[in-house]
């Protein structure tokens, strides 16, 4: 994955810059649209409700508070369409799913159903290209700038990083891309893979 950067470390952002910057670029966003690689397999949300709920044990709450964010999903997908463009996004799973991941997928799978498309790529899948680390968290926004999410110890959402290269966005965007095209329907994985699980243990 290192040889898609080219040894180009992006410019650091921190969280103010980040946001701005993001929120300035995503709605405008053109072809190929937003393209989204996530490899980490636990984070921490400490923003966002339906987290906290399923941080504290309260599962089924964490699950109704997904749920009345039904019209949340559906206006958003249906403001990006009307701007011309669609998200994608490749989940990366290691099996039996961390808890955090098996909340998230359920959140993926509302947004799946709304238009954010997700596949779903093994991680054994993606084993020759983490060589020397695993692969970074990134998305990119058609071919104008590509980000990465940078995570401190505890998982929480530290800072970004942003490339402004078209060649090296549409590299890394391809590269994407090529996992998309191999990775399975989240709504087909989750029916098999999530679905039958009991919620999960926490701490």
């Amino acid at each position: 994955m290192h040889d898609l950067f080219g040894g180009d470390s992006g410019e650091r952002l921190d969280l103010k810059e980040y946001w701005a910057d993001f929120e300035e670029r995503f709605w405008r966003t053109a072809a190929p649209g937003f393209w989204k690689l996530e490899r980490q397999q636990t984070f921490r949300e400490p923003g966002d409700e339906g987290w906290q709920a399923f941080a504290d044990g309260r599962w089924e709450d964490s699950l109704q508070i997904l749920v009345a964010r039904r019209r949340e999903f559906a206006d958003y997908y249906r403001r990006v369409a009307e701007n011309g463009f669609a998200t994608r996004r490749v989940r990366v799973v290691s099996e039996p799913l961390t808890p955090y991941l098996q909340w998230e997928l359920h959140v993926l799978r509302l947004r799946h159903e709304y238009g954010g498309l997700t596949r779903v790529v093994d991680a054994t899948l993606v084993a020759t290209a983490e060589t020397t680390a695993v692969l970074p968290e990134i998305y990119t926004l058609g071919t104008e700038v590509m980000y990465e999410a940078i995570y401190d110890a505890d998982g929480v959402l530290a800072a970004a990083r942003r490339w402004l290269d078209p060649e090296l966005v549409a590299r890394c965007q391809a590269f994407i891309e090529s996992l998309y095209r191999d990775g399975e329907p989240l709504d087909e994985f989750f029916a098999r893979a999530v679905a039958p699980l009991e919620p999960p243990r926490i701490g």
